[in-house]
């Protein structure tokens, strides 16, 4: 069952912090990464008054969520669309602002688990890698097709990757051979492309590259550049807004754009605050949170997450 495999990431700090935003009113929250539904089941049942909109990118995810949450049929709209698309989907639902909006980054529990959707480097699987696999291009399609100075650049940028070009030399020097079809031929290339001394020290060699292929693959880091804004601009005064991001490129996109609506546009000297000056959402985060020992212990994919939160103190701008 969807909820047997999937445990949500700081499920108790998430309720915690969207709380005060949501109990003891009609409030509508969007759940901008739906996944299996376990945030969204726990927030339900904290909160009888609660209409949740769900969105996700991946139609199989919506099926298995859709069945977790058919108890709450009446208080659930669950929409196949990708994260940046919300003030659509909201105008569409006819709904002017919400209360509370929660994004759970990365690629989901299911869609690692699955070997055949190619997001684990551990499995061979087809090197497809994306969250909609019913349109965009493969992970196998950019590596057969793509030139190398790109591919390093996808791999730099995205990954983090200090021997991107290594890299993208040794794909296009394999691919003239055969092309890219599964994941082991690509971990094979990896462990002997990454210089023996960093595969000691650095984590496993494919990490970075599976990586940067999936975002490049999903347009994670340009969605979410649209994404976040917009749904800052979706919240009430007094709404709130919690982001959990698996890597530091996410977490930068968001810490940015969090920066830019909690700071004053009050002119530096200037003894009082401006009307309409002042900041839009205050932090309510001590810079990115992270998961304690007992939680990485329990949920190993808590390890890595770095969770920001925000209040809207005033109408936006």
């Amino acid at each position: 069952m969807a909820r047997e495999r999937h445990v949500p990431v700081l499920l108790e700090r998430v309720l915690a912090l969207l709380a005060p935003a949501l109990e003891n009113k009609p409030a509508v929250l969007v759940d901008a990464t739906l996944g299996l539904g376990g945030h969204a089941n726990a927030l339900l049942e904290a909160h009888p008054r609660l209409t949740l909109v769900g969105l996700d990118r991946d139609p199989n995810a919506l099926k298995l969520s859709g069945e977790r949450l058919s108890r709450f049929a009446g208080r659930i709209h669950l929409v196949h669309a990708v994260y940046d698309e919300m003030p659509q989907v909201l105008a569409d639902l006819g709904i002017p602002q919400v209360d509370g909006i929660l994004f759970d980054l990365g690629v989901s529990s299911m869609q690692l688990d699955e070997a055949g959707r190619g997001f684990a480097y551990a499995q061979d699987a087809p090197l497809d890698m994306r969250m909609d696999q019913t349109k965009g291009i493969t992970a196998a399609d950019v590596l057969n097709t793509y030139e190398a100075g790109d591919l390093a650049r996808i791999l730099r940028e995205y990954g983090e990757e200090r021997f991107a070009g290594r890299i993208a030399k040794a794909v296009v020097n394999a691919r003239a051979k055969e092309p890219f079809d599964t994941s082991a031929r690509l971990v094979e290339l990896l462990y002997n492309a990454v210089p023996a001394a960093s595969r000691r020290t650095g984590g496993h060699p494919a990490k970075r590259t599976f990586q940067a292929l999936r975002i490049e693959v999903n347009g994670e880091l340009d969605v979410l550049k649209r994404a976040i804004p917009a749904a800052l601009k979706a919240l009430k005064v007094g709404g709130r807004i919690v982001v959990e991001s698996y890597q530091s490129l996410e977490d930068r996109l968001v810490k940015q754009a969090f920066a830019e609506l909690a700071r004053s546009r009050t002119p530096e000297g200037l003894p009082v605050e401006l009307p309409g000056h002042g900041p839009e959402i205050r932090l309510l985060t001590r810079g990115a949170e992270q998961a304690d020992e007992t939680e990485n212990e329990h949920n190993p994919r808590a390890a890595s997450v770095r969770l920001r939160a925000a209040e809207r103190i005033r109408e936006a701008s």
